[in-house]
């Protein structure tokens, strides 16, 4: 199996080489500042391991301001150097401001690479809906209406009940009546009472049956 033939990534010779001159410039300032032998090359090592963990840690949990924070005091340090070896500066005799700066980097970036290793923002996951809870019902509500009787159909004209029914019962005295109209009589008389224990009344039944007071005795004498 013949193996790739090995191909030149510009973008990665092009950040070798930006990366090895930020090294650089980085070392000649912290020399200049005072921090010679392997302190003056530590610096830059300081710098660009910040500058990389605080990227990682965009690129890894996204924007934040801890991150973007330590991104570009790392960045400002690397570009600052940068630009005071242009010539900026006098770095045979830097200012004291650079020396302090310099100075304490260490402390800061130590600071800066602790926060971003061990501060990691944990994200609350959302709550899942809540299905409704489903509707229950009243229990005075449904003992009321199922011991409620269902209310009595209403009583058929006597006219209808009549032409249906041409049979009459002959009452002693009064009126004619008709058998399905007796009937029906009796099924209400029975109807109150089951639910109210006593015989119906005449008044009673002439309001539930609808016909004048003469033809509601006749026909509570039927049932009596």
């Amino acid at each position: 199996m013949a193996r790739p033939a090995f191909r030149v990534d510009a973008v990665l010779v092009q950040a070798v080489i930006a990366g090895a001159l930020s090294f650089a410039h980085l070392h000649d300032l912290a020399a200049a500042a005072g921090q010679d032998g392997w302190k003056a090359w530590a610096y830059p090592i300081s710098v660009d391991l910040l500058l990389v963990a605080a990227w990682r840690r965009l690129r890894s949990e996204g924007p934040s301001r801890l991150a973007w924070c330590w991104f570009l005091i790392a960045l400002f340090a690397s570009l600052g150097a940068n630009v005071a070896t242009a010539g900026f500066l006098d770095l045979a005799h830097p200012p004291a401001w650079l020396r302090f700066g310099i100075a304490g980097w260490p402390a800061l970036a130590f600071l800066g690479g602790t926060l971003l290793a061990h501060s990691h923002t944990t994200e609350q996951p959302e709550p899942e809906p809540v299905p409704p809870a489903p509707a229950v019902p009243d229990p005075v509500t449904a003992v009321e209406r199922e011991s409620t009787p269902d209310p009595a159909p209403e009583p058929a004209p006597i006219a209808a009940a009549a032409k249906d029914t041409p049979e009459l019962t002959t009452a002693p005295a009064g009126p004619s009546v008709p058998t399905a109209l007796v009937d029906h009589a009796r099924k209400l008389a029975d109807d109150h009472h089951a639910r109210t224990g006593a015989r119906i009344d005449t008044d009673t039944l002439r309001a539930r049956l609808g016909v004048p007071p003469q033809l509601a005795e006749t026909i509570a004498a039927q049932l009596a």
